[in-house]
């Protein structure tokens, strides 16, 4: 083994005790499957979200997991707070978002704002107050849930497919700084998984397409998708996981798309 070699840990060992990670948004969906993943590997989770409730039920999750959750009750809109919250995290998960479908004439500014503030300008923070820790460690791994609409642009999500786009740019430059300081950074970007966002997302496109409910799921959300499913949060969460691995310390700057086949066209 030479001085630069990753050692792998054992199979089925847990392979993250002794890490912190941070994971927002965290209360439902993807951030929870990702906090219980976490810890499945051995970590300490700080999991952040404004929903109490659902961090008390995700915390009751974890006994008997080889490391823990800790509630953060927290809203990402206070961005100081944010980045305070992030200090001594050797893995961030910038999991946190929101969605309105409107019409770019009819997109209220005040909600394009709101969503920039959470999904792009808190991540920023959040890696703000993590990089140094990282740093000093010499090791850490920072992970974007950005989305299809990272790479593929969407009619009345204007809000949503910019805060994206930009998170998958940010993604990339914290990658090209941190690869100095051993720490990778890296977006995974599914298609339509199975959260309460989603679920929203189905309601407000029937009322802007005009649709039954039940009909908005083959016919606008997964119409250009290959694999005509949801994406389970648990598979987002298992590619967070390897991106935390040590065998993935090579793979930074980059995405890792989960779309069903959407981008192939």
């Amino acid at each position: 083994m030479t001085a630069t070699s990753v050692p792998a840990p054992l199979p089925g060992v847990p392979g993250h005790h002794g890490r912190t990670a941070l994971v927002t948004g965290a209360a439902s969906g993807i951030g929870a499957a990702c906090s219980l993943r976490l810890a499945a590997a051995g970590a300490h989770v700080r999991a952040l979200d404004r929903d109490a409730a659902g961090l008390d039920g995700l915390v009751r999750r974890a006994p008997g997991l080889p490391g823990s959750i800790e509630a953060v009750v927290l809203d990402l809109t206070d961005l100081d707070a944010a980045e305070q919250a992030a200090a001594g995290a050797d893995i961030l998960v910038n999991n946190a978002g929101i969605q309105l479908v409107r019409p770019v004439e009819d997109f209220p500014p005040d909600a394009f704002r709101t969503m920039l503030t959470i999904m792009l300008e808190a991540p920023f923070r959040l890696i703000r107050g993590a990089l140094p820790h990282m740093y000093e460690r010499g090791w850490g791994r920072v992970v974007n849930i950005s989305s299809v609409h990272g790479l593929r642009a969407s009619a009345y999500k204007s809000a949503y497919v910019t805060a994206k786009h930009g998170l998958e740019g940010l993604s990339k430059t914290v990658a090209l700084e941190g690869a100095a300081h051993g720490v990778t950074s890296n977006c995974v970007s599914p298609g339509y998984v199975r959260t309460p966002l989603v679920e929203k997302q189905l309601a407000d496109q029937a009322a802007a397409h005009s649709l039954p409910v039940e009909d908005v799921l083959a016919d606008v959300l997964l119409r250009d998708t290959a694999l005509k499913r949801l994406v389970e949060p648990e598979e987002v969460a298992e590619a967070v996981a390897y991106l935390c691995a040590p065998h993935s310390s090579f793979v930074t700057g980059t995405t890792l798309v989960m779309d069903g086949g959407w981008t192939a066209h």
